[in-house]
């Protein structure tokens, strides 16, 4: 039997960063608001628990910056990893409002600490969070639970209602029971369809069995095609995603940031045929991590390895797993899998196409290739020092970018062009307006924190009117 529904002024599905700008923004203006998380208390906020760092555009260096990012390098960097895949004025505005995010989020209890170092690169854009995402996330729930911001864990929503773009109420399961709540205004922040296996497979194919989810179990898109069933207009490629190349040892969900590989840039990238086929040192790492998971899914079986030597070893930060480890080529290539000579001939030909250079990871160096086909264009260095090193990956998908259109407002858009009378929508479930394709690291923190605001004080002020 359903229980009689409570009405707020601002309800809000999801648990995360945006969700908790959002409800936060939303309270400090006045409204009454809910929050549905579908997760228990301990796994609460989706992805951003597994989260380090924000991208914000800002003036000078600070205690934790080491220098200016201006809106326009911001600017300049999006459109380089997208290919123009984003709506510029969409895209210009978040940038833009993403100046005051950092000081508004440390009012909120968030703190920081200096970048972390290896193949970031990310001490001048990125600011990191003291202890992680877990950590950002607990100080926004004690923000939001001091602001009287009621929170309901494993409260999974399971029933839209929505009359000609106008949000009236929503029904979600808690403690085995239906409960329906109204509220004048709905911000959506539930993220993507990424662990639902069988939505991936409609845009990717059957290849989609191989991906490792590196993110939530929790994001299944619901939230997401309940409003696309009622009318709201869809942005976005549904194979489009932040996907990078993880250890293929990983769990299939929830595996994190730790399971990341951040030394393709060290060594060489090889398929199950031993085969390279990408240029493993086109750019700094951040603006290049996040198209490895795409690149990786292109190949036979979905599986890479990356193969590198004991210098490199200290290079980059260590991932769960440890590598795999050899005296020789061949017998790295035995402990892989792989064909040992055909190894051993992709290796001696990146070597003897290595050219002299000073290495220096932290620029865009001299050390390169020559005569070599795909071409490793900087910090190439022969790999010859024993011990060889190997790590299997595969694509690890992070979030989905197909989701709903909004404005400027984070105001959805139906699909007849008219912004919707009270829902709004921040973070992953939107992030397609701004991320057509490609990733720069620290953006998609960026997304849920300044359209969770924006969407926070939009929903606040419909409310009240």
């Amino acid at each position: 039997m359903e229980e009689q529904r409570q009405d707020y002024d601002v309800l809000v599905i999801g648990g995360g960063n945006a969700a908790l700008c959002a409800a936060i923004a939303a309270r400090s203006a006045g409204a009454s608001v809910l929050v549905l998380e579908a997760a228990t208390k301990f796994y609460r906020g989706g992805n951003t628990r597994h989260t380090r760092n924000m991208r914000c555009a800002h003036d000078r260096a600070t205690e934790t910056l080491s220098g200016p990012y201006t809106e326009e390098e911001f600017w300049d960097d999006l459109l380089r990893v997208t290919g123009g895949e984003t709506n510029e004025d969409l895209a210009r505005h978040m940038i833009h409002q993403s100046k005051a995010m950092l000081g508004w989020i440390a009012k909120q209890g968030v703190r920081f600490q200096p970048s972390l170092g290896g193949t970031l690169s990310l001490g001048r854009t990125n600011s990191f969070f003291l202890g992680g995402g877990r950590s950002m996330l607990n100080a926004l729930y004690k923000t939001a639970g001091g602001l009287g911001v009621d929170v309901l864990y494993e409260a999974e929503v399971v029933e839209l209602e929505i009359e000609d773009g106008f949000f009236c109420s929503a029904t979600y399961m808690h403690n085995g029971e239906r409960r329906n709540v109204g509220a004048r205004s709905l911000v959506a922040a539930a993220g993507g369809f990424e662990s639902n296996i069988e939505w991936l497979k409609e845009g990717w194919g059957e290849i989609a069995d191989n991906f490792l989810i590196r993110g939530t179990s929790n994001n299944r898109g619901t939230v997401l095609r309940m409003l696309l069933d009622n009318g709201v207009d869809r942005i976005g490629d549904p194979t489009q995603c932040h996907a990078v190349a993880i250890d293929a040892r990983a769990p299939k969900f929830d595996g994190g940031i730790i399971t990341r590989l951040d030394c393709v840039v060290f060594g060489i990238v090889v398929n199950k045929l031993s085969q390279r086929f990408y240029d493993e040192g086109e750019d700094i790492w951040p603006k290049r991590y996040a198209i490895w998971g795409r690149l990786v899914a292109a190949q036979p079986d979905q599986i890479a390895y990356i193969i590198f030597d004991s210098p490199s070893l200290r290079r980059f930060m260590p991932s769960l797993y440890p590598p795999i480890e050899a005296s020789t080529i061949e017998e790295l290539a035995g402990k892989l899998g792989l064909d040992p000579a055909a190894l051993a001939r992709t290796v001696g030909d990146f070597n003897a196409a290595v050219q002299p250079g000073t290495f220096n990871d932290a620029i865009l160096d001299d050390c390169r290739t020559e005569g070599l086909t795909p071409p490793k264009s900087h910090w190439a260095q022969k790999i010859e020092t024993v011990p060889f090193y190997a790590y299997p990956v595969r694509p690890g998908i992070t979030f989905t970018y197909m989701g709903v259109r909004v404005n400027k407002q984070a105001r959805m858009i139906m699909a007849d062009g008219r912004p919707a009378a009270n829902m709004f929508a921040a973070g992953e479930i939107m992030a397609g307006n701004v991320l057509g394709r490609g990733y720069a690291a620290g953006i998609g923190m960026t997304v849920g924190s300044v359209f969770g605001k924006i969407s926070g004080e939009g929903a606040a002020g419909n409310a009240h009117n």
